[in-house]
């Protein structure tokens, strides 16, 4: 088990970006969430198998002909065991980064 802070530049907000992290998400049995910043960049927090995490991340970039990442950051976080599900965080906030 692995949680991730991941940081998605390019253009992944108005191009249903969240709905489609969250289905792959689902997909995968992972947990987290996904929240658009003020900058236009999407910010995702994720945990689960690390392979898991992985193959989401690839099927991102490879999800949809609207959504283009550009690039990605990632960066470890703790574990948490009070989270359920994986789901979209709404209106903009200041990055947890």
């Amino acid at each position: 088990m692995k949680r991730y802070y991941i940081l998605f530049k390019g253009q992944v907000q108005g191009v249903g970006f969240r709905f489609t992290a969250e289905m792959i998400a689902r997909k995968y049995n992972l947990t987290g969430w996904v929240r658009n910043l003020y900058d236009g960049d999407v910010e995702m927090e994720v945990q689960g198998d690390e392979m898991a995490i992985h193959n989401m991340i690839k099927e991102l970039y490879n999800s949809s002909r609207w959504i283009r990442i550009e690039n990605h950051f990632m960066k470890e976080k703790p574990l948490r065991d009070d989270e359920r599900g994986f789901h979209s965080v709404y209106g903009s906030m200041d990055s947890y980064y």
